[in-house]
């Protein structure tokens, strides 16, 4: 049998003593510069975040609002603080393969300057190429290479024009070219004449015409191969002239660059590039006053291969004015926002792309570094998970084309050659997703091998409340708001009890605390406070439970006005007040409800409506089945138990779960087999198991409040209070109204670790102790109920006697 226990006031809620805190403002705090209440994290983040083997990336899983980003983000800035910083990257034109950029990689700082760098040599290009071809020595040499060409070339048809003349023919200019005519006397002969040659003349000319042609080809050959030979030598002479043009303007890039072997090799193609390419820089002008339509239609050629776009640097990632490693959070991760993208411009109904239009992903701005990504955005968006996995998987970060891949007819693109991918990959997200994941991805326990996992709660001790202190300090600060004197900081330390429901514990769901800590120094700004008070704390809490309570208030106008029946006074049998708690997503409050009992002679034993008609959940039907049990434990010793019973939830129209009710259900069943009243005026919580234990149940704190704002309505009359389990003594951090009503004796708080304990104190009534026998001594709740249940079984068994009797049978 356990002990009645009334909570006094003081006990209601754990107080902090403002001068505890020892400081007269948070002006006096220094910042909060490390993660509060949060050790377990802590150390797998500083395990995660330095171990270099692949596969530990980070999944930080904790519920919404601990506020994990920002302490992730935080955390992580100050360990890249002293990390070195990672290379720049830019992309280049691939001289030997188009289609393919090539990445080139270099020291942070130094890709801006590089990009510049080709930039002015590409424009000195411009320059400095048309003013060497238009030197007297370039003009000296070409007109050299075109006369000696032109002289040979005049001295060949000289002696086939010799050759023919010898023969007795004329070399003729046709259309299809030279041409052998006979002549005589340098008069060219006639077809008559020709005719009236014998034939033996016809024949010799013949012969001679066609020894006169084969000697003519073998000149004409040589000819063009005068010709190629001049065209051979130009060329030459314009790359020569292009390379001088270029040879001491690329040494001085080289010299620049003497350290970067990538560069190197990248400016010996872009050097061979310029000199096979020169026209590209003698016809720029002339390029520009291209009619408008050739110029349209030229734009569907590739930039890469019609202009100068070709010798641009793209810088992807500039990293010159960065401290330390790179901390990227990406909040909408889609596949291109991580892996990047290759941009198309749209020209005449058709797309060119080049390598200017390669763009960054997260990936390649966190290379080197850390990237945070919110884990159900990733998982909604499509491709972007699997895009995440294959590049930590390969170790490579490549830009592929999504539009190509699932498009059903190829288009031409580009295909950039990958990078080295060396990133640590924190994903946040609830504990939900982080199971979900790990029970049904075969990647992700590969990937993600530290799990790194965010309490909503810490301890509450001197230096947990100093922490809260400091992070206040560290809100006002960051907001240039008011400072807060010791009482508001001592009222935020005890909301944070109360958001978790326990006296030694507080919350570290932060990004709660920093709300109601801006809204109370806005209250404060408004009344012209030099800082923010305790009541300006007080006064936030109760207008931010004001804009929430619409329907807390609807409920309770219905109880007042009898819409909703619960009594708050007198006495009833198979009646009780139990205690529910409604959740409406951002809040959750306290309702009173009705439980009733009825019991006759049966077999079925105890029956739940709300279980009967499927509105109940499997946790409420497992209570009502323990009640059956503690039944048979305390009642069936003597005789088998006979009895029917049903229990509701009276005006309850929704699914019922959870087995906090099962005290008052228990204590309601009692009363109905007893047939002895329940007080009204008192609401019971708790849950029981089959040895008749009352055990600790959730939401007491909303429960206590529900039932004593009802109270407060109807009015107080000093008998009234709420009956909870003595496990959740420490779970109640109460309201200052209800403060004030217990500490002047008008409600009340009573604790109770038995079922015996909670139907004296409702009944009024020893429970009585059963003797070894299985029976209780008289004017006790149990004997009253084992008489009445006796009663049910000599009925039922006078009754089965009855129908056992044999018909008379008259013949």
């Amino acid at each position: 049998m356990g002990t009645l226990i009334e909570l006094p006031a003081e006990e209601l809620r754990r107080v902090c003593d403002p001068a505890s805190l020892g400081f007269q403002t948070t002006d006096d705090l220094p910042l909060l510069n490390e993660v509060l209440g949060q050790p377990r994290a802590v150390a797998a983040f500083a395990f995660g975040a330095n171990i270099g083997s692949p596969g530990f990336n980070i999944f930080a899983l904790g519920q919404p609002g601990s506020g994990k980003t920002t302490l992730i983000r935080q955390y992580l800035e100050h360990c890249a603080e002293s990390q070195p910083v990672p290379p720049d990257l830019c992309y280049v034109y691939n001289f030997a393969h188009a289609r393919e950029p090539l990445p080139l990689q270099l020291p942070s700082g130094m890709a801006v300057p590089f990009r510049d760098d080709v930039d002015a040599f590409v424009e000195e290009l411009q320059a400095e190429i048309p003013k060497a071809f238009d030197s007297e020595e370039y003009s000296r040499h070409r007109d050299q290479i075109m006369q000696e060409m032109e002289a040979r070339r005049r001295e060949i048809l000289s002696h086939m024009d010799q050759r023919a003349s010898d023969a007795g023919f004329q070399l003729l200019k046709g259309p299809g070219g030279l041409l052998l005519a006979p002549a005589a006397g340098g008069k060219l002969l006639t077809e008559e004449e020709i005719e009236q040659l014998k034939p033996e003349q016809r024949d010799a000319l013949a012969r001679t015409r066609e020894r006169l042609q084969h000697e003519m080809e073998e000149r004409l050959r040589a000819i063009r191969e005068l010709e190629k030979g001049a065209r051979d030598a130009l060329r030459a002479l314009d790359t020569e002239t292009a390379a001088y043009a270029a040879r001491h303007l690329v040494a001085d890039l080289r010299a620049r660059y003497h350290d970067q072997p990538a560069v190197l090799d990248y400016l010996t193609e872009l050097q061979n590039d310029v000199t096979e390419h020169a026209d590209d820089f003698r016809k720029g002008k002339e390029a520009e006053s291209v009619p408008a339509p050739l110029a349209a239609l030229a734009t569907l050629v590739p930039d890469s291969e019609r202009t100068l776009v070709r010798y641009q640097v793209n810088v992807v990632v500039n990293n010159r004015d960065r401290k330390g490693a790179p901390v990227v959070v990406e909040t909408n991760p889609t596949y291109h926002n991580l892996t990047g993208r290759i941009e198309h411009q749209g020209t005449l109904g058709g797309t060119v792309t080049d390598h200017t239009m390669i763009k960054p992903g997260a990936l390649h701005r966190a290379n080197g570094g850390y990237l945070v990504i919110p884990a159900r955005e990733c998982l909604m968006n499509p491709f972007a998970w699997e895009g995440l996995k294959r590049a930590l998987k390969d170790g490579l970060l490549r830009i592929e084309e999504l539009g190509s891949q699932l498009a059903l007819v190829s288009t031409v693109t580009l295909d950039p050659e990958p990078i080295p991918l060396n990133v640590k990959v924190v994903l946040i997200g609830s504990p939900a997703i982080y199971y979900l994941l790990l029970a049904y991805d075969e990647d992700f326990q590969k990937l993600f091998k530290v799990k790194a996992d965010f309490t909503n709660r810490m301890d509450r001790t001197a230096e947990s409340e100093s922490g809260y202190a400091r992070f206040v300090h560290t809100i006002t600060h960051l907001d240039q708001t008011l400072p807060f004197d010791a009482g508001a900081v001592a009222r935020v330390i005890e909301y944070g009890s109360r958001a978790v429901e326990d006296q030694d514990q507080l919350s570290t769901c932060f990004g709660d605390i920093a709300d109601l800590v801006r809204e109370a120094a806005h209250r404060a700004g408004q009344n012209s406070h030099q800082a923010v008070t305790a009541v300006d704390v007080r006064t936030a809490e109760e207008a931010r439970r004001y804009r929430q309570n619409l329907m807390e208030e609807r409920l309770r106008e219905a109880l007042i006005k009898g819409t909703l029946l619960v009594e708050a006074t007198g006495t009833a049998i198979g009646q009780i007040n139990g205690l529910s708690v409604l959740s409406l997503g951002d809040y959750a409050f306290g309702h009173p409800v009705r439980l009733t009992a009825t019991i006759a002679p049966g077999r079925r034993g105890v029956v739940s409506i709300e279980r009967e008609v499927e509105l109940s959940g499997p946790i409420h039907g497992k209570g009502v089945l323990i009640l059956s049990g503690y039944l048979l434990r305390q009642y069936g010793r003597a005789h088998p138990l006979s009895l029917s019973a049903s229990l509701v939830f009276e005006q309850s129209y929704g699914l019922v779960d959870g087995d906090s009710a099962s005290l008052a259900e228990l204590c309601v069943l009692v009363s109905a087999a007893a047939d002895l009243p329940l007080r009204q005026d008192i609401a019971v919580t708790g849950s029981v198991n089959q040895h008749g234990q009352v055990q600790p149940v959730g939401g007491v704190i909303a429960k206590i409040e529900g039932f004593f704002d009802l109270c407060r309505t109807r009015g107080l009359t000093g008998r009234q209070g709420v009956l909870i389990p003595v496990e959740n003594r420490r779970h109640v951090m109460l309201r200052d109204d209800v403060l004030e009503a217990v500490s002047k004796g008008q409600f009340h708080i009573w604790l109770a670790d038995d079922v015996d304990t909670a139907l004296e104190l409702l009944i009024g009534l020893p429970a009585g102790e059963q003797d070894a026998a299985g029976g209780f001594s008289e004017g006790t709740v149990h004997h009253a109920v084992a008489a009445r249940l006796s009663q049910y079984a000599e009925k039922l068994r006078a009754l089965g006697a009855e129908e056992k009797k044999p018909e008379l049978i008259n013949c």
